[in-house]
């Protein structure tokens, strides 16, 4: 096919692929066929122009990127491809002179089991703009099996289930058989010397084979297409006929097993030693397969290995892929034989560096033990690396061990990870300009002393053609009629939206498109639950990995005192809300699903009060995914970033609910200080301490009791949680908020919650007058240009990357 084809080419070529694949005729064929064979024309044609596209840049012998991520939060191919492709349109023509509806296709695919949050969905958008700004680019991560888990709620309580997206995402994944390669862990390192040279051998490892599968990354109207490479796990051994011949079949397949186990689940649980172990093991498969890779791609072009940082930039996006550092320095000392000296120069201006979060749990460092045994040749190249650094750092800082024990890669028996990915990058960069100055301030400050060139900030941003062309049309007809298309590929340009801020017709306009996006939203959920909303109410949206730190739990208990306030007084003047939490919590995380269920008793209760939820009601989404939210973002009107001020790195989440015209409350956390700067004062509600506030109270001493002993709300709020809700008592929470082991109440929930009712009773008061509210969510949308991926792409090809946009003609 070729890149723009008529619908009786698309008839001809989907009526083909039917015939191939499953021997029918489009009059014949089920829904689930036929939108194999539309998703089949479509990575044929992404394919094709992939390969023109590399063999250009090859011949160009322009810098590519290598973007590498434990997750990819990519949602569905189909829709977005098409869309890219401009050939939506045309397909749905086709389908509907073949008797199909192509919305009705769109929901055949599941959302590929690639990623769980912020940090894979941010993964998916910069591929979507590194394609459609024609970079060269290509993405590494693991193909996960069964992604992080299906989520089913049971008497509010999160029940795990495999998230077995294959079967119909398997339509888009191309293996690719002569990329295959061997990672080798485990076993003994020997040393011996040849012709003047060290010579590194193995014995014993256990080595595993990296088969890898291609996505294809469509641009919007771009030359480009991305290509995502997924590694799947498999072992190097032969099948053991003569165990399996004895009756011993499990023994037999026991090492197929043990490989495969590496790319079943995204995140298994590390609260053991074998999550650890398995966890470890899944970040140098990846690691090493993408650097292999990346290797034999760059020889077969360049035939040298010198040149490799002049056109090669590999960034590892959070701490999970550190392990490029060492693995990159392996390859370059023992298989292509350069000094010390000149592989970690190499290295060091090839690799980049993306922190992600400041939580010290989350930075993470592995048991030198287990590292040494699962790793050694990559233990002994680290080690090496942190006796290098630490005569530098003594240099920096004379005298001073304890300094140098914090910032030292191996230290009281612990790997740190994070300390690895700075020391080894000539980029660190935070995602906000809040968080990048907190990293230079508190968590890399001693690098910062050390290499201060090295720290830089590129706030985080979102692909805006999914997330506003694509995902709201109503909203993007109305933009194309009023400030032209441009913005479509030069995001700023939505800053001229605000001149429409006094144009009543314009107002009703977008007022209109919000409830039709309400509505259509509602549908879905009666759909797919048979839970019925109103339109007509507030709909107030929390939708966020469920974490502590994103303060779900503060929500709630804003949401138990109006609660507690309509049984006092059913007839109580508000006006009517709709609460929606969608969320999932990691399978060993036992508070964060203790507040799932704290969520969904509270809404069974209210459900079963018809007084109340005329005013009131709490719905929680079960299993949401990208999908669910491609829905929910254009329909919502208020926007929760309540974080604990310099907790959240930036957010991603914030930035599609705002440019799809939500109003955000929020603490200065993460990307809101930037959102209140592009939006106005006027046109966010901010609550809270700030980061510097917050600092201060834990130094002064945070006592969660002075809180709730002076407020009376709160204490009745509080109190209200031993009883519980629809006969599960919620005693351990209250616990948790005021005497919790450790510190009590350790995100300042009690200590927020005073200006965050306020606040949030006067966007409800603001709501009333909808022709002010609708204007603040005009200057919402005008203001999120600079949220787009577009420009946090950019500003990482010319700033870090050191990348060219190449163009075919």
């Amino acid at each position: 096919m070729n890149y723009n084809p008529s619908a009786g080419e698309i008839k001809t070529a989907v009526a083909e692929r039917l015939s191939r694949l499953f021997g029918e005729t489009p009059a014949e064929a089920t829904r689930e066929q036929m939108y194999r064979a539309v998703a089949k024309t479509v990575t044929e044609m992404l394919n094709d122009k992939r390969a023109g596209y590399k063999e250009a840049v090859a011949k160009g012998k322009a810098k590519q990127v290598y973007y590498i991520c434990m997750e990819y939060l990519l949602g569905r191919s189909l829709k977005t491809n098409l869309e890219n492709l401009g050939l939506a349109d045309k397909y749905k023509e086709a389908l509907e002179q073949m008797g199909f509806s192509l919305d009705e296709l769109y929901e055949c695919e599941p959302d590929a089991g690639l990623g769980n949050g912020g940090l894979g969905r941010l993964a998916a958008c910069f591929t979507d703009s590194l394609a459609s700004l024609d970079y060269p680019a290509f993405g590494f991560s693991i193909c996960y099996e069964y992604g992080l888990f299906r989520q089913k709620i049971v008497d509010g309580l999160q029940i795990e289930l495999p998230d077995n997206w294959l079967p119909g995402g398997d339509v888009w994944l191309q293996p690719r058989p002569d990329r295959v390669f061997t990672v080798r862990m485990g076993g003994r390192v020997t040393e011996t010397w040849k012709d003047g040279r060290c010579v590194i051998g193995y014995e014993d490892t256990e080595d595993v084979e990296a088969f890898p599968y291609d996505m294809m990354i469509s641009g919007g109207a771009s030359d480009s297409v991305a290509r995502l490479r997924l590694w799947k796990a498999r072992a190097t051994r032969s099948f053991d006929m003569s165990l399996f011949s004895q009756g011993q079949y499990a023994k037999a397949m026991e090492d197929s097993g043990s490989a495969e186990i590496i790319s079943k689940v995204l995140y298994p649980s590390d609260n053991h030693l074998e999550g650890k172990l398995l966890r470890l093991t899944q970040q140098y498969f990846l690691t090493s397969a993408s650097v292999q890779n990346i290797i034999r791609d760059h020889m077969a072009v360049y035939h040298r290995i010198d040149n490799l940082s002049d056109k090669v930039a590999i960034h590892i996006n959070d701490t999970h892929p550190s392990l490029v550092i060492p693995e990159l320095m392996r390859i370059l000392i023992d298989d292509y034989f350069l000094s010390w000296e000149q592989a970690w120069d190499i290295t060091v201006k090839t690799v980049s560096y993306t922190n992600h979060t400041v939580l010290p749990e989350a930075l993470e460092k592995w048991n030198e033990d287990i590292f040494r045994f699962r790793l050694p040749r990559i233990y002994m190249i680290i080690h090496e690396i942190n006796e290098r650094f630490c005569r530098d750092a003594w240099e920096k800082f004379p005298g001073d061990w304890n300094r140098i024990g914090g910032m030292s890669i191996i230290s009281y028996g612990q790997m740190h990870m994070a300390n690895l990915a700075v020391i080894g990058s000539h980029s660190i960069n935070g995602v906000s300009a809040l968080h990048s100055q907190i990293l230079k301030d508190t968590v890399f400050k001693d690098f910062y002393r050390m290499y201060p060139e090295r720290f830089t900030n590129v706030t985080n941003g979102i692909a805006h053609r999914r997330w506003l062309c694509y995902s709201d049309k109503k909203l993007a007809k109305l933009l194309d009629g009023t400030i032209g298309p441009a913005y479509r590929h030069e995001p700023e340009k939505l800053a001229d939206f605000k001149a429409y801020s006094e144009d009543a017709g314009v107002i009703d306009a977008l007022r209109r498109i919000k409830h039709e996006n309400k509505q259509s939203f509602a549908a879905l959920l009666e759909k797919k639950t048979g839970v019925v909303i109103d339109t007509h109410s507030v709909f107030d949206v929390q939708i966020k990995r469920l974490h502590e730190y994103k303060r779900q739990l503060l929500n709630v208990l804003d949401i138990i005192g109006i609660y507690l306030d309509l049984k006092n007084n059913p007839s109580l003047d508000i006006y009517p809300r709709t609460y929606l939490f969608g969320a999932k919590a990691a399978p060993g995380y036992a508070f964060a699903k203790r507040t799932i269920q704290l969520i969904c008793m509270l809404q069974k209760e209210i459900e079963a009060d018809p007084r109340i939820r005329e005013k009131l009601r709490v719905v929680f989404l079960e299993n949401y995914c990208v999908s669910m939210a491609e829905a929910l973002v254009p329909a919502a009107e208020i926007s929760e970033q309540i974080s604990l001020a310099g907790k959240e790195a930036s957010g991603t989440g914030c930035m599609k609910l705002m440019m799809n015209g939500a109003l955000t409350i929020g603490t200065l956390d993460g990307a809101n200080v930037e959102m209140r700067d592009a939006v106005g004062r006027d046109n966010i509600y901010i609550f809270g301490m700030n980061a510097g506030e917050v600092e201060q109270l834990w130094r002064e001493g945070y006592n969660s009791a002075l809180y709730y002993a002076r407020n009376d709300r709160l204490k009745r709020i509080v109190d209200c949680l031993d009883h519980g809700f629809a006969g599960e008592s919620f005693a351990d929470v209250a616990a948790y908020l005021l005497s919790g082991q450790g510190v009590a109440d350790p995100f300042m929930c009690l200590a927020d919650f005073d200006s965050y009712s306020r606040v949030r009773e006067a966007m409800y008061r603001d709501y009333l007058d909808r022709d002010k509210w609708t204007v603040k969510s005009l200057m919402n949308i005008a203001g999120s240009g600079f949220f787009a991926a577009d420009r946090a792409v950019t500003e990482y090809a010319e700033r870090i990357w050191g990348l060219e946009k190449f163009k075919l003609n």
